[in-house]
């Protein structure tokens, strides 16, 4: 068994999609407690566990910088593992959304800096892509999605802090690339190899830049337009899509990259409630509430899965 100097030098940075997943389910139960007749306690439970996490893993990682600087400058020329380093910062953006109602001038901050820091790691990682010199095609996968993902979460919390054009900013950088990436991965699952069984729960990731960007693009334009509609049946479609491949999932030996499945089910679930909410159908609100129990069971055999893998000692392993 690998002593603990030996195991932070293999952390993996993707262990930030945690935070995504457990900050998700924190804003999708607050939607679902302002909506539906019940109490608050499911939200004060969870922003505080959200909270700890992020800090500690931010400290975890921050040590492994300190005492292994080589290991993460190979992370961060790594094909695949430089997409998670932006997960950091759409911890913090989330976190800013969570605490939009119950520490407003502490999400202020957490925006702001999460804001910040995400500008400065997609304009690296883009910068990356466009002077690689070892990137392949079937490097390309679906997590390659994060750095545009956390563009399109800014507006959540920046319209309500009164940063409307900068959010407009990020929210147009988040669907050009959206877009660009899009029409890539499609082309990389399509017509070339299949993704790694490791990889292939990142097929999730799919469903954040739609759901998320209906939430944000709401949020800006203040109204349900035909643009709106567009983003959330996209996000919608694709869930449906993802939840016909059932079987392959469930047959998959538990990674870290399992995670993926969660911010892209928060996502799409919190769009949901707020699509019932505009257009005052029904039946969204109805499929919400099954998504919020799907979700929750996720997220919680997540936990229980990723926490027996860390007693077994096979996460922050070498890799082969």
């Amino acid at each position: 068994m690998q002593n603990p100097q030996a195991r932070l030098a293999h952390m993996p940075v993707s262990f930030f999609a945690v935070v995504m997943g457990l900050a998700g389910l924190t804003i999708a139960w607050e939607v679902a407690e302002r909506l539906l007749p019940m109490g608050e306690w499911v939200s004060c439970v969870l922003l505080p566990v959200s909270g700890t996490v992020f800090l500690v893993l931010s400290l975890l990682y921050g040590l492994k910088l300190i005492r292994f600087r080589d290991a993460v400058a190979a992370d961060l020329h790594h094909p695949v593992k430089l997409s998670f380093f932006p997960a950091f910062s759409i911890g913090l953006l989330l976190l800013s959304v969570a605490t939009l109602g119950p520490a407003p001038v502490l999400s202020k901050w957490l925006w702001l800096t999460g804001a910040a820091l995400h500008l400065a790691f997609t304009l690296h990682v883009l910068g990356a892509w466009i002077n690689h010199t070892h990137f392949e095609i079937h490097h390309m996968n679906p997590s390659w999605f994060i750095p545009v993902v956390g563009n399109v979460v800014v507006p959540v919390a920046g319209v309500t802090h009164g940063f409307v054009e900068t959010s407009w900013f990020f929210f147009s950088v988040g669907m050009l690339f959206w877009l660009v990436l899009l029409v890539i991965v499609l082309y990389r699952i399509i017509f070339h190899p299949p993704l790694p069984e490791k990889l292939v729960p990142t097929l999730f990731i799919l469903v954040a830049p739609p759901a998320v960007g209906f939430i944000a693009y709401t949020k800006l334009a203040a109204d349900l337009d035909a643009f709106a509609r567009v983003l959330y049946y996209s996000g919608l479609f694709l869930t449906l899509l993802l939840f016909t491949q059932f079987r392959r999932f469930a047959r998959l030996k538990f990674f870290l990259s399992w995670w993926a499945y969660s911010f892209p089910l928060a996502a799409i679930t919190i769009a949901t409630f707020l699509m019932h909410e505009l257009s005052g159908v029904r039946a969204l609100m109805g499929l919400a509430v099954i998504l919020l129990g799907i979700l929750t069971l996720v997220i919680a055999a997540l936990i229980t899965l990723t926490v027996a893998s860390i007693r077994r000692g096979e996460i922050c392993v070498a890799e082969h």
